[in-house]
């Protein structure tokens, strides 16, 4: 059905006018596409010719020069054009050597007229022909679309919509998916699968980022005409169609499109359904947190894990926190936007072939993440994988939702999925931090917290007390007269006692950061920046900026 869909050179080649015609060069180059014939005579000829237009001339721009016919070329070969042809006997008789050479470098179709031919014929059968056939395709394109809505609406079989495609085409189709068996339709043997999937590893990396079609160069015969598959702004899988040339058809883009935006809306479809069907996960969550599973067996069979073979799982619990503005949302919108959020997450997760279980509460998203432990590296792919879903979250945001902002936490792994509740606790701390530190702002992981995990566990009074005894009375000086002295010696300390780096980051002259430093030893002492003094300082100064400043007025 492509060749009744597509007209080209070859095409081109079997129309009566035709017969006499002679293909002189660029014979690679026979599918490029027609979709208009245009008589040109002047020289410079890149204001009037478009893409796949066929170019009909007597060749009167190569009687100045070879130079300037080769400029020519260039010219309507920029732009695309299908193909050129030219009448002998009217104004030439002969093409130079280095036009043919040109013409089939580029695979560019230079068809000859050896004797006189009515250019007016030609256009008038070809433009009837392909008016014709663009009503044609039109048609043909609106019984594909109803076929597929026929499919969408009966059922989840991406299969179907795939082999639809296959039937259309007639070529080779491919499904390559990141989260489930490739396809290929019709069936192809093991070895040719397997290059097709070594073909998508190779180039997935560049696939992954892009949100439009692209022609991929296989071989010297195929070519890859490939559609990411986009739901919440993320490519999931890729729907291809092998052609034997590199410029596919307008008919064919259009097929390819239809079918990947059919198949993102049963992949969506399927993870609303999984939505509903998962929810029952959340009592499983719940039980872990409140610790009223007794056997880690027990824990694995209710999460699903299929049993491995000498190996073990690795585990870990995270939190995603949303500030939603309700007020401006609105309690519906805010629903509809948390249900997009969790199809999106549960999507990702797939995508990079984790377990996982998910509960929503409130404007929290618990996370439960395992990974099989295959190597000693599987402790740092889980937090890759967690790194780029929480960036695919943030650019969905972004681009989707706008100001939403979100937190996100997770703890320490666990090789035990019921000591999953202590890295839940762990992702608490790292949200708590991320929201009053600054330098912790963008942190994701317990690990990563460094020394704010030490003084996270110190009790929270006998902190306080350190604070006050540290820092009570530059607390109390600067809360009287504004002199911003606990920020001064912040910076003091960090920039390692450097006056002048000190004064630069402060914004301040380096004559008043004088006045501050003898104002902090005045209060805390001439010793304040000897090692055992600087210590306690600086484990105060991390403590004051980790409680933030609801706690200044428990601090004198």
């Amino acid at each position: 059905m492509v060749e009744e869909m597509s007209f080209c050179i070859k095409d081109v080649l079997k129309r009566p006018l035709f017969h006499r015609a002679a293909l002189i060069a660029g014979e690679k180059g026979i599918y490029r596409e027609v979709r208009w014939v245009h008589i040109l005579e002047i020289t410079h000829a890149a204001p009037y010719v478009s893409k796949n237009d066929l170019i009909l001339t007597t060749g009167l721009w190569l009687k100045r020069s070879v130079e300037s016919g080769l400029d020519y070329m260039l010219q309507i070969i920029d732009h695309e054009t299908a193909g050129l042809c030219i009448e002998f006997g009217t104004t030439i008789d002969q093409i130079p050597e280095k036009i043919i050479e040109l013409c089939n470098k580029y695979d560019f179709p230079l068809i000859l007229f050896r004797q006189p031919v009515r250019f007016e014929e030609i256009t008038q059968d070809i433009h009837s022909f392909l008016i014709n056939r663009h009503f044609e395709v039109m048609k043909n394109l609106e019984r594909f679309s109803r076929k597929q809505q026929q499919i969408i609406l009966q059922s989840t079989d991406i299969p179907a919509v795939l082999r639809l495609l296959h039937t259309y085409t007639s070529s080779q189709v491919v499904y390559l998916s990141s989260t489930e068996m490739n396809k290929f339709y019709p069936e192809v043997d093991k070895k040719s699968a397997e290059q097709f999937s070594a073909f998508y590893k190779e180039k997935k990396n560049d696939l992954i980022s892009l949100r439009e079609a692209s022609v991929l160069k296989m071989d010297d015969c195929r070519f890859f005409l490939i559609q990411p598959v986009v739901c919440f702004g993320q490519v999931f899988s890729h729907v291809g169609i092998i052609l034997p040339q590199s410029h596919p058809t307008e008919y064919m883009m259009l097929l390819s499109d239809y079918t990947a935006k059919a198949v993102a809306t049963l992949l969506l479809r399927t993870q609303f359904l999984e939505e509903k069907i998962l929810r029952n996960q959340n009592e499983l969550i719940q039980d872990i947190l409140s610790r009223r599973i007794e056997s880690e067996e027990q824990a694995q069979m209710r999460m699903g894990l299929p049993e491995l073979n000498g190996e073990n799982y690795l585990f870990i619990g995270g939190i995603i926190e949303f500030e939603h503005d309700v007020t401006e949302a609105g309690p519906e919108q805010m629903e509809a936007m948390n249900q997009d959020i969790l199809v999106l997450i549960r999507s990702l997760l797939k995508k990079y072939r984790m377990y996982h279980l998910i509960m929503m509460k409130s404007n929290q998203i618990y996370l439960l993440c395992a990974k099989e432990t295959l190597n000693g590296e599987s402790a740092i792919l889980l937090k890759d994988n967690i790194r780029a879903l929480i960036e695919g979250l943030k650019k969905y945001i972004e681009q989707v939702l706008g100001r939403l902002a979100f937190h996100a936490g997770f703890g320490k792994t666990s090789q035990k999925l019921l000591e999953t509740w202590r890295s839940f606790n762990e992702a608490c701390q790292v949200i708590e931090l991320s929201k009053t530190v600054p330098s912790m702002k963008h942190c994701c992981f317990y690990d990563d917290l460094g020394i704010y995990q030490l003084l996270k566990a110190v009790p929270q009074p006998f902190l306080i007390t350190f604070i006050s005894d540290q820092l009570g009375s530059l607390i109390a000086y600067d809360g009287k007269h504004h002199l911003n002295l606990i920020k001064t010696l912040d910076v003091y300390f960090r920039n390692m006692g450097s006056k002048g780096e000190t004064a630069r980051q402060l914004f301040i002259h380096r004559q008043t950061l004088y006045n501050r430093l003898e104002k902090l030893a005045d209060l805390l002492g001439d010793n304040f920046f000897e090692p055992q003094r600087r210590y306690c300082l600086e484990m105060a100064l991390l403590g004051y900026e980790m409680l933030g400043s609801g706690h200044s007025e428990k601090i004198t």
